[in-house]
């Protein structure tokens, strides 16, 4: 109906800006403040401009579609953005994991941090994060490519999903389910793993502190970093690790608005708020811009 699609478009567009506006803001604070140049910060400013990247492959095409009026994307552009969103949706994965790594050195072993978290190995954790991530994509869409659509080419989505589009090939899709059920959980499977055993140690590392204050503020800002870990892995795990026959168009979208739209907009507010250092960093940059104006 046209009220609800202008009530969409506005909803869109508010959480897309506060995405892009969240995340910029806290690239230009770690950039300009040479407190926050050390490896939280370094992954967190990766987190925020992937984070932008990834809204960036969706959304603007669904406001450019709106104020168009039309509906159409081509085969290599849509094999383009699905290539993108989830070799985005693999970096946030292999980031979100990082960054629990690098909180649990920080609380369980904080005399050896600086020699275990090196400049070195950060970049190495990043860059390696990038290769898997590019490669993981490059392979399920090869895979893609190679099916043939032959019947009804609507996508009841908002992007170029990989679950939409199998339903849509008459080709045989065996081969791309499969890989999705096994090599596609096994990447996002791992980090899962990895953050759920960083924080139940950090957990533990947080009961021996004598203060109660102490540990209600630790347990408050896990807290809410596994919320947001929780929403993404949630609803991915429940759009892509089901059987086909389960999945209906309507709940899909819902769930996939939820990490493709809405964790990249709660990032940027779950990792500054409850951070001194980064909250007055922020209000450094918004200091001078004010100024400068």
């Amino acid at each position: 109906q046209p009220q609800q699609q202008q009530l969409l478009f506005l909803l869109f567009l508010t959480m897309y800006l506060a995405t892009v506006l969240g995340n910029l803001l806290i690239l230009l604070a770690i950039s300009v403040d040479s407190r926050l140049h050390i490896p939280m910060y370094f992954f967190l400013f990766n987190l925020s401009f992937v984070d932008i990247c990834f809204s960036s492959t969706t959304v603007p095409k669904v406001l450019a579609n709106h104020i168009l009026g039309r509906q159409t994307i081509s085969f290599s552009g849509c094999l383009t953005q699905m290539y993108f969103v989830f070799m985005f949706v693999d970096m946030d994965n292999f980031l979100l994991a990082v960054m629990a790594y690098d909180r649990f050195v920080a609380v369980c072993h904080p005399l050896h941090y600086s020699a275990k978290m090196t400049p070195q190995l950060c970049a190495l954790l990043v860059t390696g994060s990038w290769v898997t991530a590019i490669l993981d994509m490059l392979l399920h869409t090869l895979l893609m490519a190679r099916l043939s659509f032959c019947a009804d080419n609507a996508i009841p989505h908002f992007f170029c999903d990989v679950t939409p589009l199998l339903k849509l090939s008459c080709s045989d899709t065996h081969l791309n389910e499969v890989m999705i059920l096994t090599e596609a959980a096994l990447i996002m499977i791992t980090p899962l793993v990895c953050i759920l055993a960083s924080y139940v140690l950090i957990t533990c590392a947080v009961l021996r502190i004598p203060s109660t204050k102490g540990r209600w503020k630790a347990f408050s800002t896990c807290g809410s970093h596994l919320a947001v870990v929780f929403l993404f892995y949630g609803t991915i795990i429940a759009v892509y690790f089901n059987p086909s026959s389960s999945h209906s168009s309507e709940k899909d979208t819902v769930a996939t608005v939820m990490y493709t739209v809405v964790t990249p907009m709660l990032n940027p507010f779950i990792y500054s708020l409850r951070n001194r250092d980064l909250k007055g960093a922020l209000q450094k940059v918004i200091g001078r811009k004010t100024c400068s104006s």
